[in-house]
């Protein structure tokens, strides 16, 4: 029997306002040159069926581009922490989570990633009309509100973040509808009202606060001046701040579903122990990250940069004639005689504090381009403000002008500009934002479950490998007889003692991992990799991607062995057999994404340079094990051969690869001139050597060995002719 699907936001929020909410008091956009003028005029309605309307065609062009899968960053952990009822990284975004789970257990098509990906796609939507709202309210223009909640819906940032499992589409719904709860309050022409809309805000203003943590800057503004409103009109008593405190206290509930799971331990993942008030502390302020930080120990660029970047990404994703439109609605208060223009000088503070808060605080090095598309996520919520501000601007220099010359016909410009920017918007980014056909992040998870052996144990590490492979596990099901486990997470008092239960077929020699074993004053007992190993022989083991480099104890009797994007912890008295190898690992994956197809901050990128760099890692390995000293020439001679076979078929088969696979290339030719065999040719070895040395260094101009490469090729192209002339001679 099929279910039926949840029930669409959009109208039913408006519907809420329509029923508890007085309407705005300014006319449409085609009749409100009076209506502008003074704060006492009547109010007039027409504002929902624009909202509606703005709803529905943001929700369309959502939910035609959404992924079918599962994204990549924190998209695979957030919806296994939902399909499980886990408890998701800090803060735990308790709100984003059981809505989450209301959607993948009602909505009956797709897959789990997709439902969640139509609930975010949905909220997008819903943001997109609480902008109108808020514009429609302040200025009377539906032409402005549009503009508004069509710059930024349809911005590449806005877009792209808004179709994918992510927290910021909720975030972003909050913003819209903090706002328009704000200007509902400046209209409001009775005491009454006004405390309804106070203690609406005030839940909404808590409630926000159980997704992402960073609008508490903008709660942190609107919070103090309404209470100064509320002061200045007389209406500011004790009673009503008791109440105000009890409607926002009621907003956090959905913070208690965070021991509740804890506690429940039903989850087969999930993040810390909330059972007690120091964990959940520890995760509400988010300190295993850094409480106001982005990422723990890590050293950022300047806040000066950091501001910068935001403006130019600004101009990008907006335009200028958005930002010019912006600064408009704050001149045209100044030089119009308004008697409430608190509401936009509100807006532009929060702006302003919350860029100068978030460039002091984002401690990542935007130089690095996935780096950059982590901080790039949180100018959203000040995009959202400056969007607001240019439909009011937008209104206002239509009204100007209009006064100024003494004409009513400019509307139908007003209508012209918006429409432009907005298709505009949509002609720029429809084909970048467009995912359905997005499959990346999903095989890079499919291929690496698949290339497993049975019942083995994979040591999990960073968020590429960890989200996608524990979604395809958890939520799809996927290679059921694996174990996964996350190195990071290891290191943590409470993994342990939560997910042990969780994973029957691993044993663990202690309650926590670290480099130094022994008892710790809590009574823990710590163990290193090298015991974890021993006490899972039975298993064969394998790091995905990379091992944890505090605990080199696995030295002792293991090596690393290449397998694909992951490495296989092998005992070191096994020999290693080149040929077999070769065998082994050669055609692990399926993999056939162009290598450079994507943006280099994307996830997507991130991965396709994992699998062509997966193509690389066997070749790498075995001319690394012939550098080893300790090796007779016989020995090394195969091993070179082998590398130099390997890469030459790597580099010929395909036309675009990484930029390494030149320098690698050339050191094998090198080497294999070195061996001077009978069936090598020098000087075809020679000028291979060049030719790829050369392309490398055209191309890899950041690389700090690039001089002593083009003092090696000038070496030896004098070595090629003379060659030549001996060859001649």
């Amino acid at each position: 029997m099929s279910v039926p699907p949840p029930r669409v936001p959009g109208p039913a929020v408006f519907s809420f306002l329509a029923r508890h909410l007085p309407m705005g008091l300014h006319g449409d956009g085609g009749g409100r040159a009076q209506g502008q003028a003074a704060r006492t005029g009547p109010r007039r309605s027409g504002g929902l069926g624009g909202g509606v309307a703005v709803f529905a065609a943001v929700a369309a062009l959502f939910a035609r581009t959404l992924p079918p899968s599962v994204p990549g960053g924190d998209s695979g952990e957030l919806i296994t922490a939902a399909h499980e009822l886990g408890v998701a990284h800090p803060p735990g975004y308790p709100l984003f989570t059981l809505a989450s789970k209301l959607a993948i257990t009602l909505c009956p098509f797709g897959s789990v990633a997709y439902r969640v990906n139509l609930l975010c796609g949905l909220f997008g939507a819903v943001a997109a009309s609480l902008l109108f709202d808020t514009v429609f309210r302040l200025s009377g223009s539906r032409a402005g509100g549009i503009l508004a909640a069509g710059v930024f819906s349809f911005s590449r940032l806005t877009w792209q973040w808004s179709i994918a499992a992510e927290v910021f589409s909720l975030n972003n719904l909050f913003v819209g509808l903090l706002m328009a709860l704000t200007v509902h309050f400046e209209e409001a022409a009775t005491a009454e009202e006004r405390s309804k809309i106070a203690k609406i805000g005030a839940f909404c203003c808590g409630l926000s606060l159980c997704n992402q943590h960073t609008i508490v800057l903008y709660v942190l503004c609107i919070i103090p001046w309404i209470l100064f409103r509320l002061l200045k009109k007389k209406e500011l008593s004790l009673g009503c701040l008791l109440k105000l405190s009890a409607c926002f206290s009621a907003g956090l509930l959905p913070y208690v579903y965070l021991p509740v799971s804890s506690y429940l331990s039903r989850a087969r993942w999930t993040w810390g122990d909330q059972t007690t008030l120091p964990g959940f502390w520890t995760h509400f302020l988010r300190e295993e990250y850094g409480t106001f930080s982005l990422a723990k120990s890590e050293i950022g660029s300047s806040m000066s940069e950091i501001l910068l970047s935001q403006v130019t990404n600004m101009k990008a994703e907006l335009s200028f004639n958005i930002q010019a439109l912006a600064v408009w609605a704050n001149i045209s208060l100044l030089r119009k005689d308004k008697q409430t223009p608190s509401v936009v000088w509100l807006f532009t503070g929060m702006l302003c504090i919350y860029s100068l808060f978030f460039a002091w605080r984002a401690n990542l090095d935007i130089s690095k381009p996935l780096f950059m598309g982590v901080v790039e996520r949180f100018w959203m919520q000040s995009n959202a403000v400056v969007a607001v501000l240019a439909g009011v601007g937008l209104a206002a220099l239509v009204s100007e002008s209009s006064r100024v010359l003494n004409s009513s016909g400019l509307q139908c410009l007003e209508w012209l500009s918006t429409t432009l920017f907005v298709v505009y918007q949509i002609y720029c980014n429809y084909s970048i934002c467009d995912q359905r056909t997005n499959y990346v992040i999903d095989k890079f998870a499919k291929n690496l479950l698949a290339s497993m052996p049975r019942d083995a144990i994979l040591l999990l590490r960073g968020d590429l490998p960890g989200n996608s492979l524990r979604y395809m596990h958890y939520c799809e099901g996927l290679r059921p007889d694996l174990s996964l486990v996350d190195q990071e997470m290891m290191t943590y008092e409470w993994y342990l003692p939560k997910m042990a239960e969780h994973l029957p077929g691993v044993r663990f020699p202690g309650n926590r991992w670290n480099p130094v074993e022994g008892m710790l004053p809590n009574g823990m007992v710590t163990f290193n990799l090298y015991h974890f190993l021993e006490i899972n022989k039975q298993k064969e083991t394998f790091v995905c991607i990379g091992i944890h480099e505090g605990d080199p104890t696995w030295k002792k009797k293991y090596s690393l062995w290449p397998w694909g994007s992951c490495d296989k912890l092998v005992p070191s008295d096994i020999v290693f057999n080149p040929e077999e190898w070769i065998k082994l690992t050669r055609n692990l994956y399926n993999w056939t994404e162009e290598y450079g197809r994507f943006a280099a901050s994307s996830w997507e990128s991130v991965a396709n340079e994992e699998m062509w760099q997966a193509r690389m890692k066997t070749p790498f390995f075995i001319f690394d094990l012939a550098e080893s000293a300790n090796l007779p020439a016989d020995v090394k001679a195969r091993l070179y051969t082998h590398a130099y076979n390997l890469y030459k078929e790597l580099v010929y088969s395909q036309k675009a690869h990484p930029v390494n696979w030149h320098k690698n290339y050339a050191l094998a030719c090198e080497r294999q001139l070195r061996l001077a065999g009978r069936d090598a040719d020098p000087e075809a070895l020679l000028s291979e050597t060049i030719r790829h040395f050369h392309l490398y260094a055209q191309k890899a101009r950041d690389d700090p060995q690039r001089a002593d490469i083009l003092g090696a090729l000038k070496h030896l192209r004098k070595e090629l002719r003379s060659l030549r002339n001996r060859k001649t001679a």
